[in-house]
């Protein structure tokens, strides 16, 4: 049985052809009235189509509002909260009641979480790339949430640079940008992770949009892919014991991951460790151009409303079914994971349209 609705769309969509019929004063011919049939099912599948659409929407919406209850016994560990994110994100806890245990790679971070959020949040130093540090945060969560477990950690910690073509680049530059964004995130989660299991709350990794697709040399978009898989892998093996493993994957916004001027610097100095034969390579206006795109392109489409992805780290954390991904702002939804979509021809077409011209380039 078709629902009411569907019945009254279907004779108004009757009623307006023949009332164009009526109105032109002349007979249809049977060709002219298959046509106006098929057009008129046409439309009513469109119609079907739309109003499914907005049901599945508005039930994910009612499914995903209930939030956790008993906030003020879960600790969430949070990583990089010096600025940015992290740093919204542990405010945004603690105002709801959460237990926030804040890690902060300077003192400064530290004082300022202090000075604006309640009693509640703990800080304490944080460097993801040293083991002694991961384990010593890890044996403190540990005596603070004893056998209540640790409800949440959010692997937020990140750097960008340095960022380049890849022939600019040394082993080293990929490693120490690893260290931090892939090997970091894999080394606190396993540190915390038997508390996890035991609280049966959940990991929320930080990826990018460029963990999706690559568009940029450098280890940033290697390390970015390298937390997707970790993610993926993670949330296979811990889904029989009831822990949730959800990953962000935001787009551009104005953080210290797209300053213009920590990239500009990085990229200013890069240049000028090249060999004088890559140089020629690329030409001498290669660089100027560079820093035009970061300094116009980068920050135009930089988002600078932040609680965008505040908001989808915190529904990771608190809500009672949590998504598996999060792709806060829009330009990831109606670019970048499109792109990710389509074949490496076209995507590989797309961004060499865009791409700054090199010197000795191959017709």
């Amino acid at each position: 049985m078709r629902p009411a609705w569907s019945s009254c769309v279907t004779c108004g969509l009757r009623g307006g052809v023949l009332l164009q019929v009526a109105r032109s004063g002349s007979k249809l011919s049977d060709n002219q009235l298959r046509q106006s049939r098929k057009t008129l099912r046409t439309a009513v599948m469109y119609l079907y189509l739309l109003g499914l659409l907005v049901l599945y929407y508005l039930y994910r919406w009612i499914r995903e509002l209930p939030r956790v209850p008993d906030r003020g016994s879960k600790y969430v560990y949070i990583t990089g909260c010096d600025s940015g994110f992290g740093n919204l994100l542990a405010r945004h806890l603690d105002k709801q009641g959460f237990r926030v245990i804040a890690s902060c790679f300077t003192e400064k971070g530290e004082e300022d979480l202090k000075k604006s959020c309640s009693s509640n949040l703990i800080t304490t130093h944080l460097d993801v790339r040293s083991k002694d540090s991961v384990a010593k945060v890890a044996a403190m969560i540990k005596d603070k949430v004893g056998e209540r477990g640790l409800w949440a950690v959010v692997n937020n910690a990140g750097v960008a640079t340095p960022s380049a073509p890849c022939d600019w680049l040394t082993i080293d530059d990929y490693k120490s940008m690893l260290d931090v964004n892939l090997n970091g995130v894999i080394a606190v989660t396993l540190s915390v992770l038997p508390l996890i299991k035991k609280a049966r709350g959940r990991v929320v990794n930080v990826a990018s949009v460029f963990g999706r697709i690559s568009v940029t040399g450098g280890p940033y978009t290697v390390s970015k892919y390298g937390v997707e898989a970790f993610n993926d892998s993670l949330r296979l093996n811990m889904a029989p014991f009831g822990v949730k493993v959800l990953c962000i994957e935001p787009g551009f916004f104005k953080t210290n991951v797209t300053d213009a001027g920590i990239l500009s610097r990085s990229v200013k100095t890069l240049w000028d460790r090249l060999p004088q034969e890559v140089r020629d390579d690329y030409g001498t206006e290669y660089l100027p151009k560079a820093l035009d795109v970061l300094k116009d392109k980068v920050t135009k489409i930089s988002d600078g409303d932040l609680m965008k992805v505040v908001s989808c780290m915190e529904h990771a954390v608190s809500a009672v079914r949590p998504r598996t991904r999060y792709s806060p702002g829009w330009d990831a939804k109606l670019f970048w994971l499109p792109l990710s979509y389509m074949p490496s021809c076209v995507s590989d077409f797309i961004m060499s349209k865009e791409a700054i011209p090199v010197a000795k380039q191959i017709q």
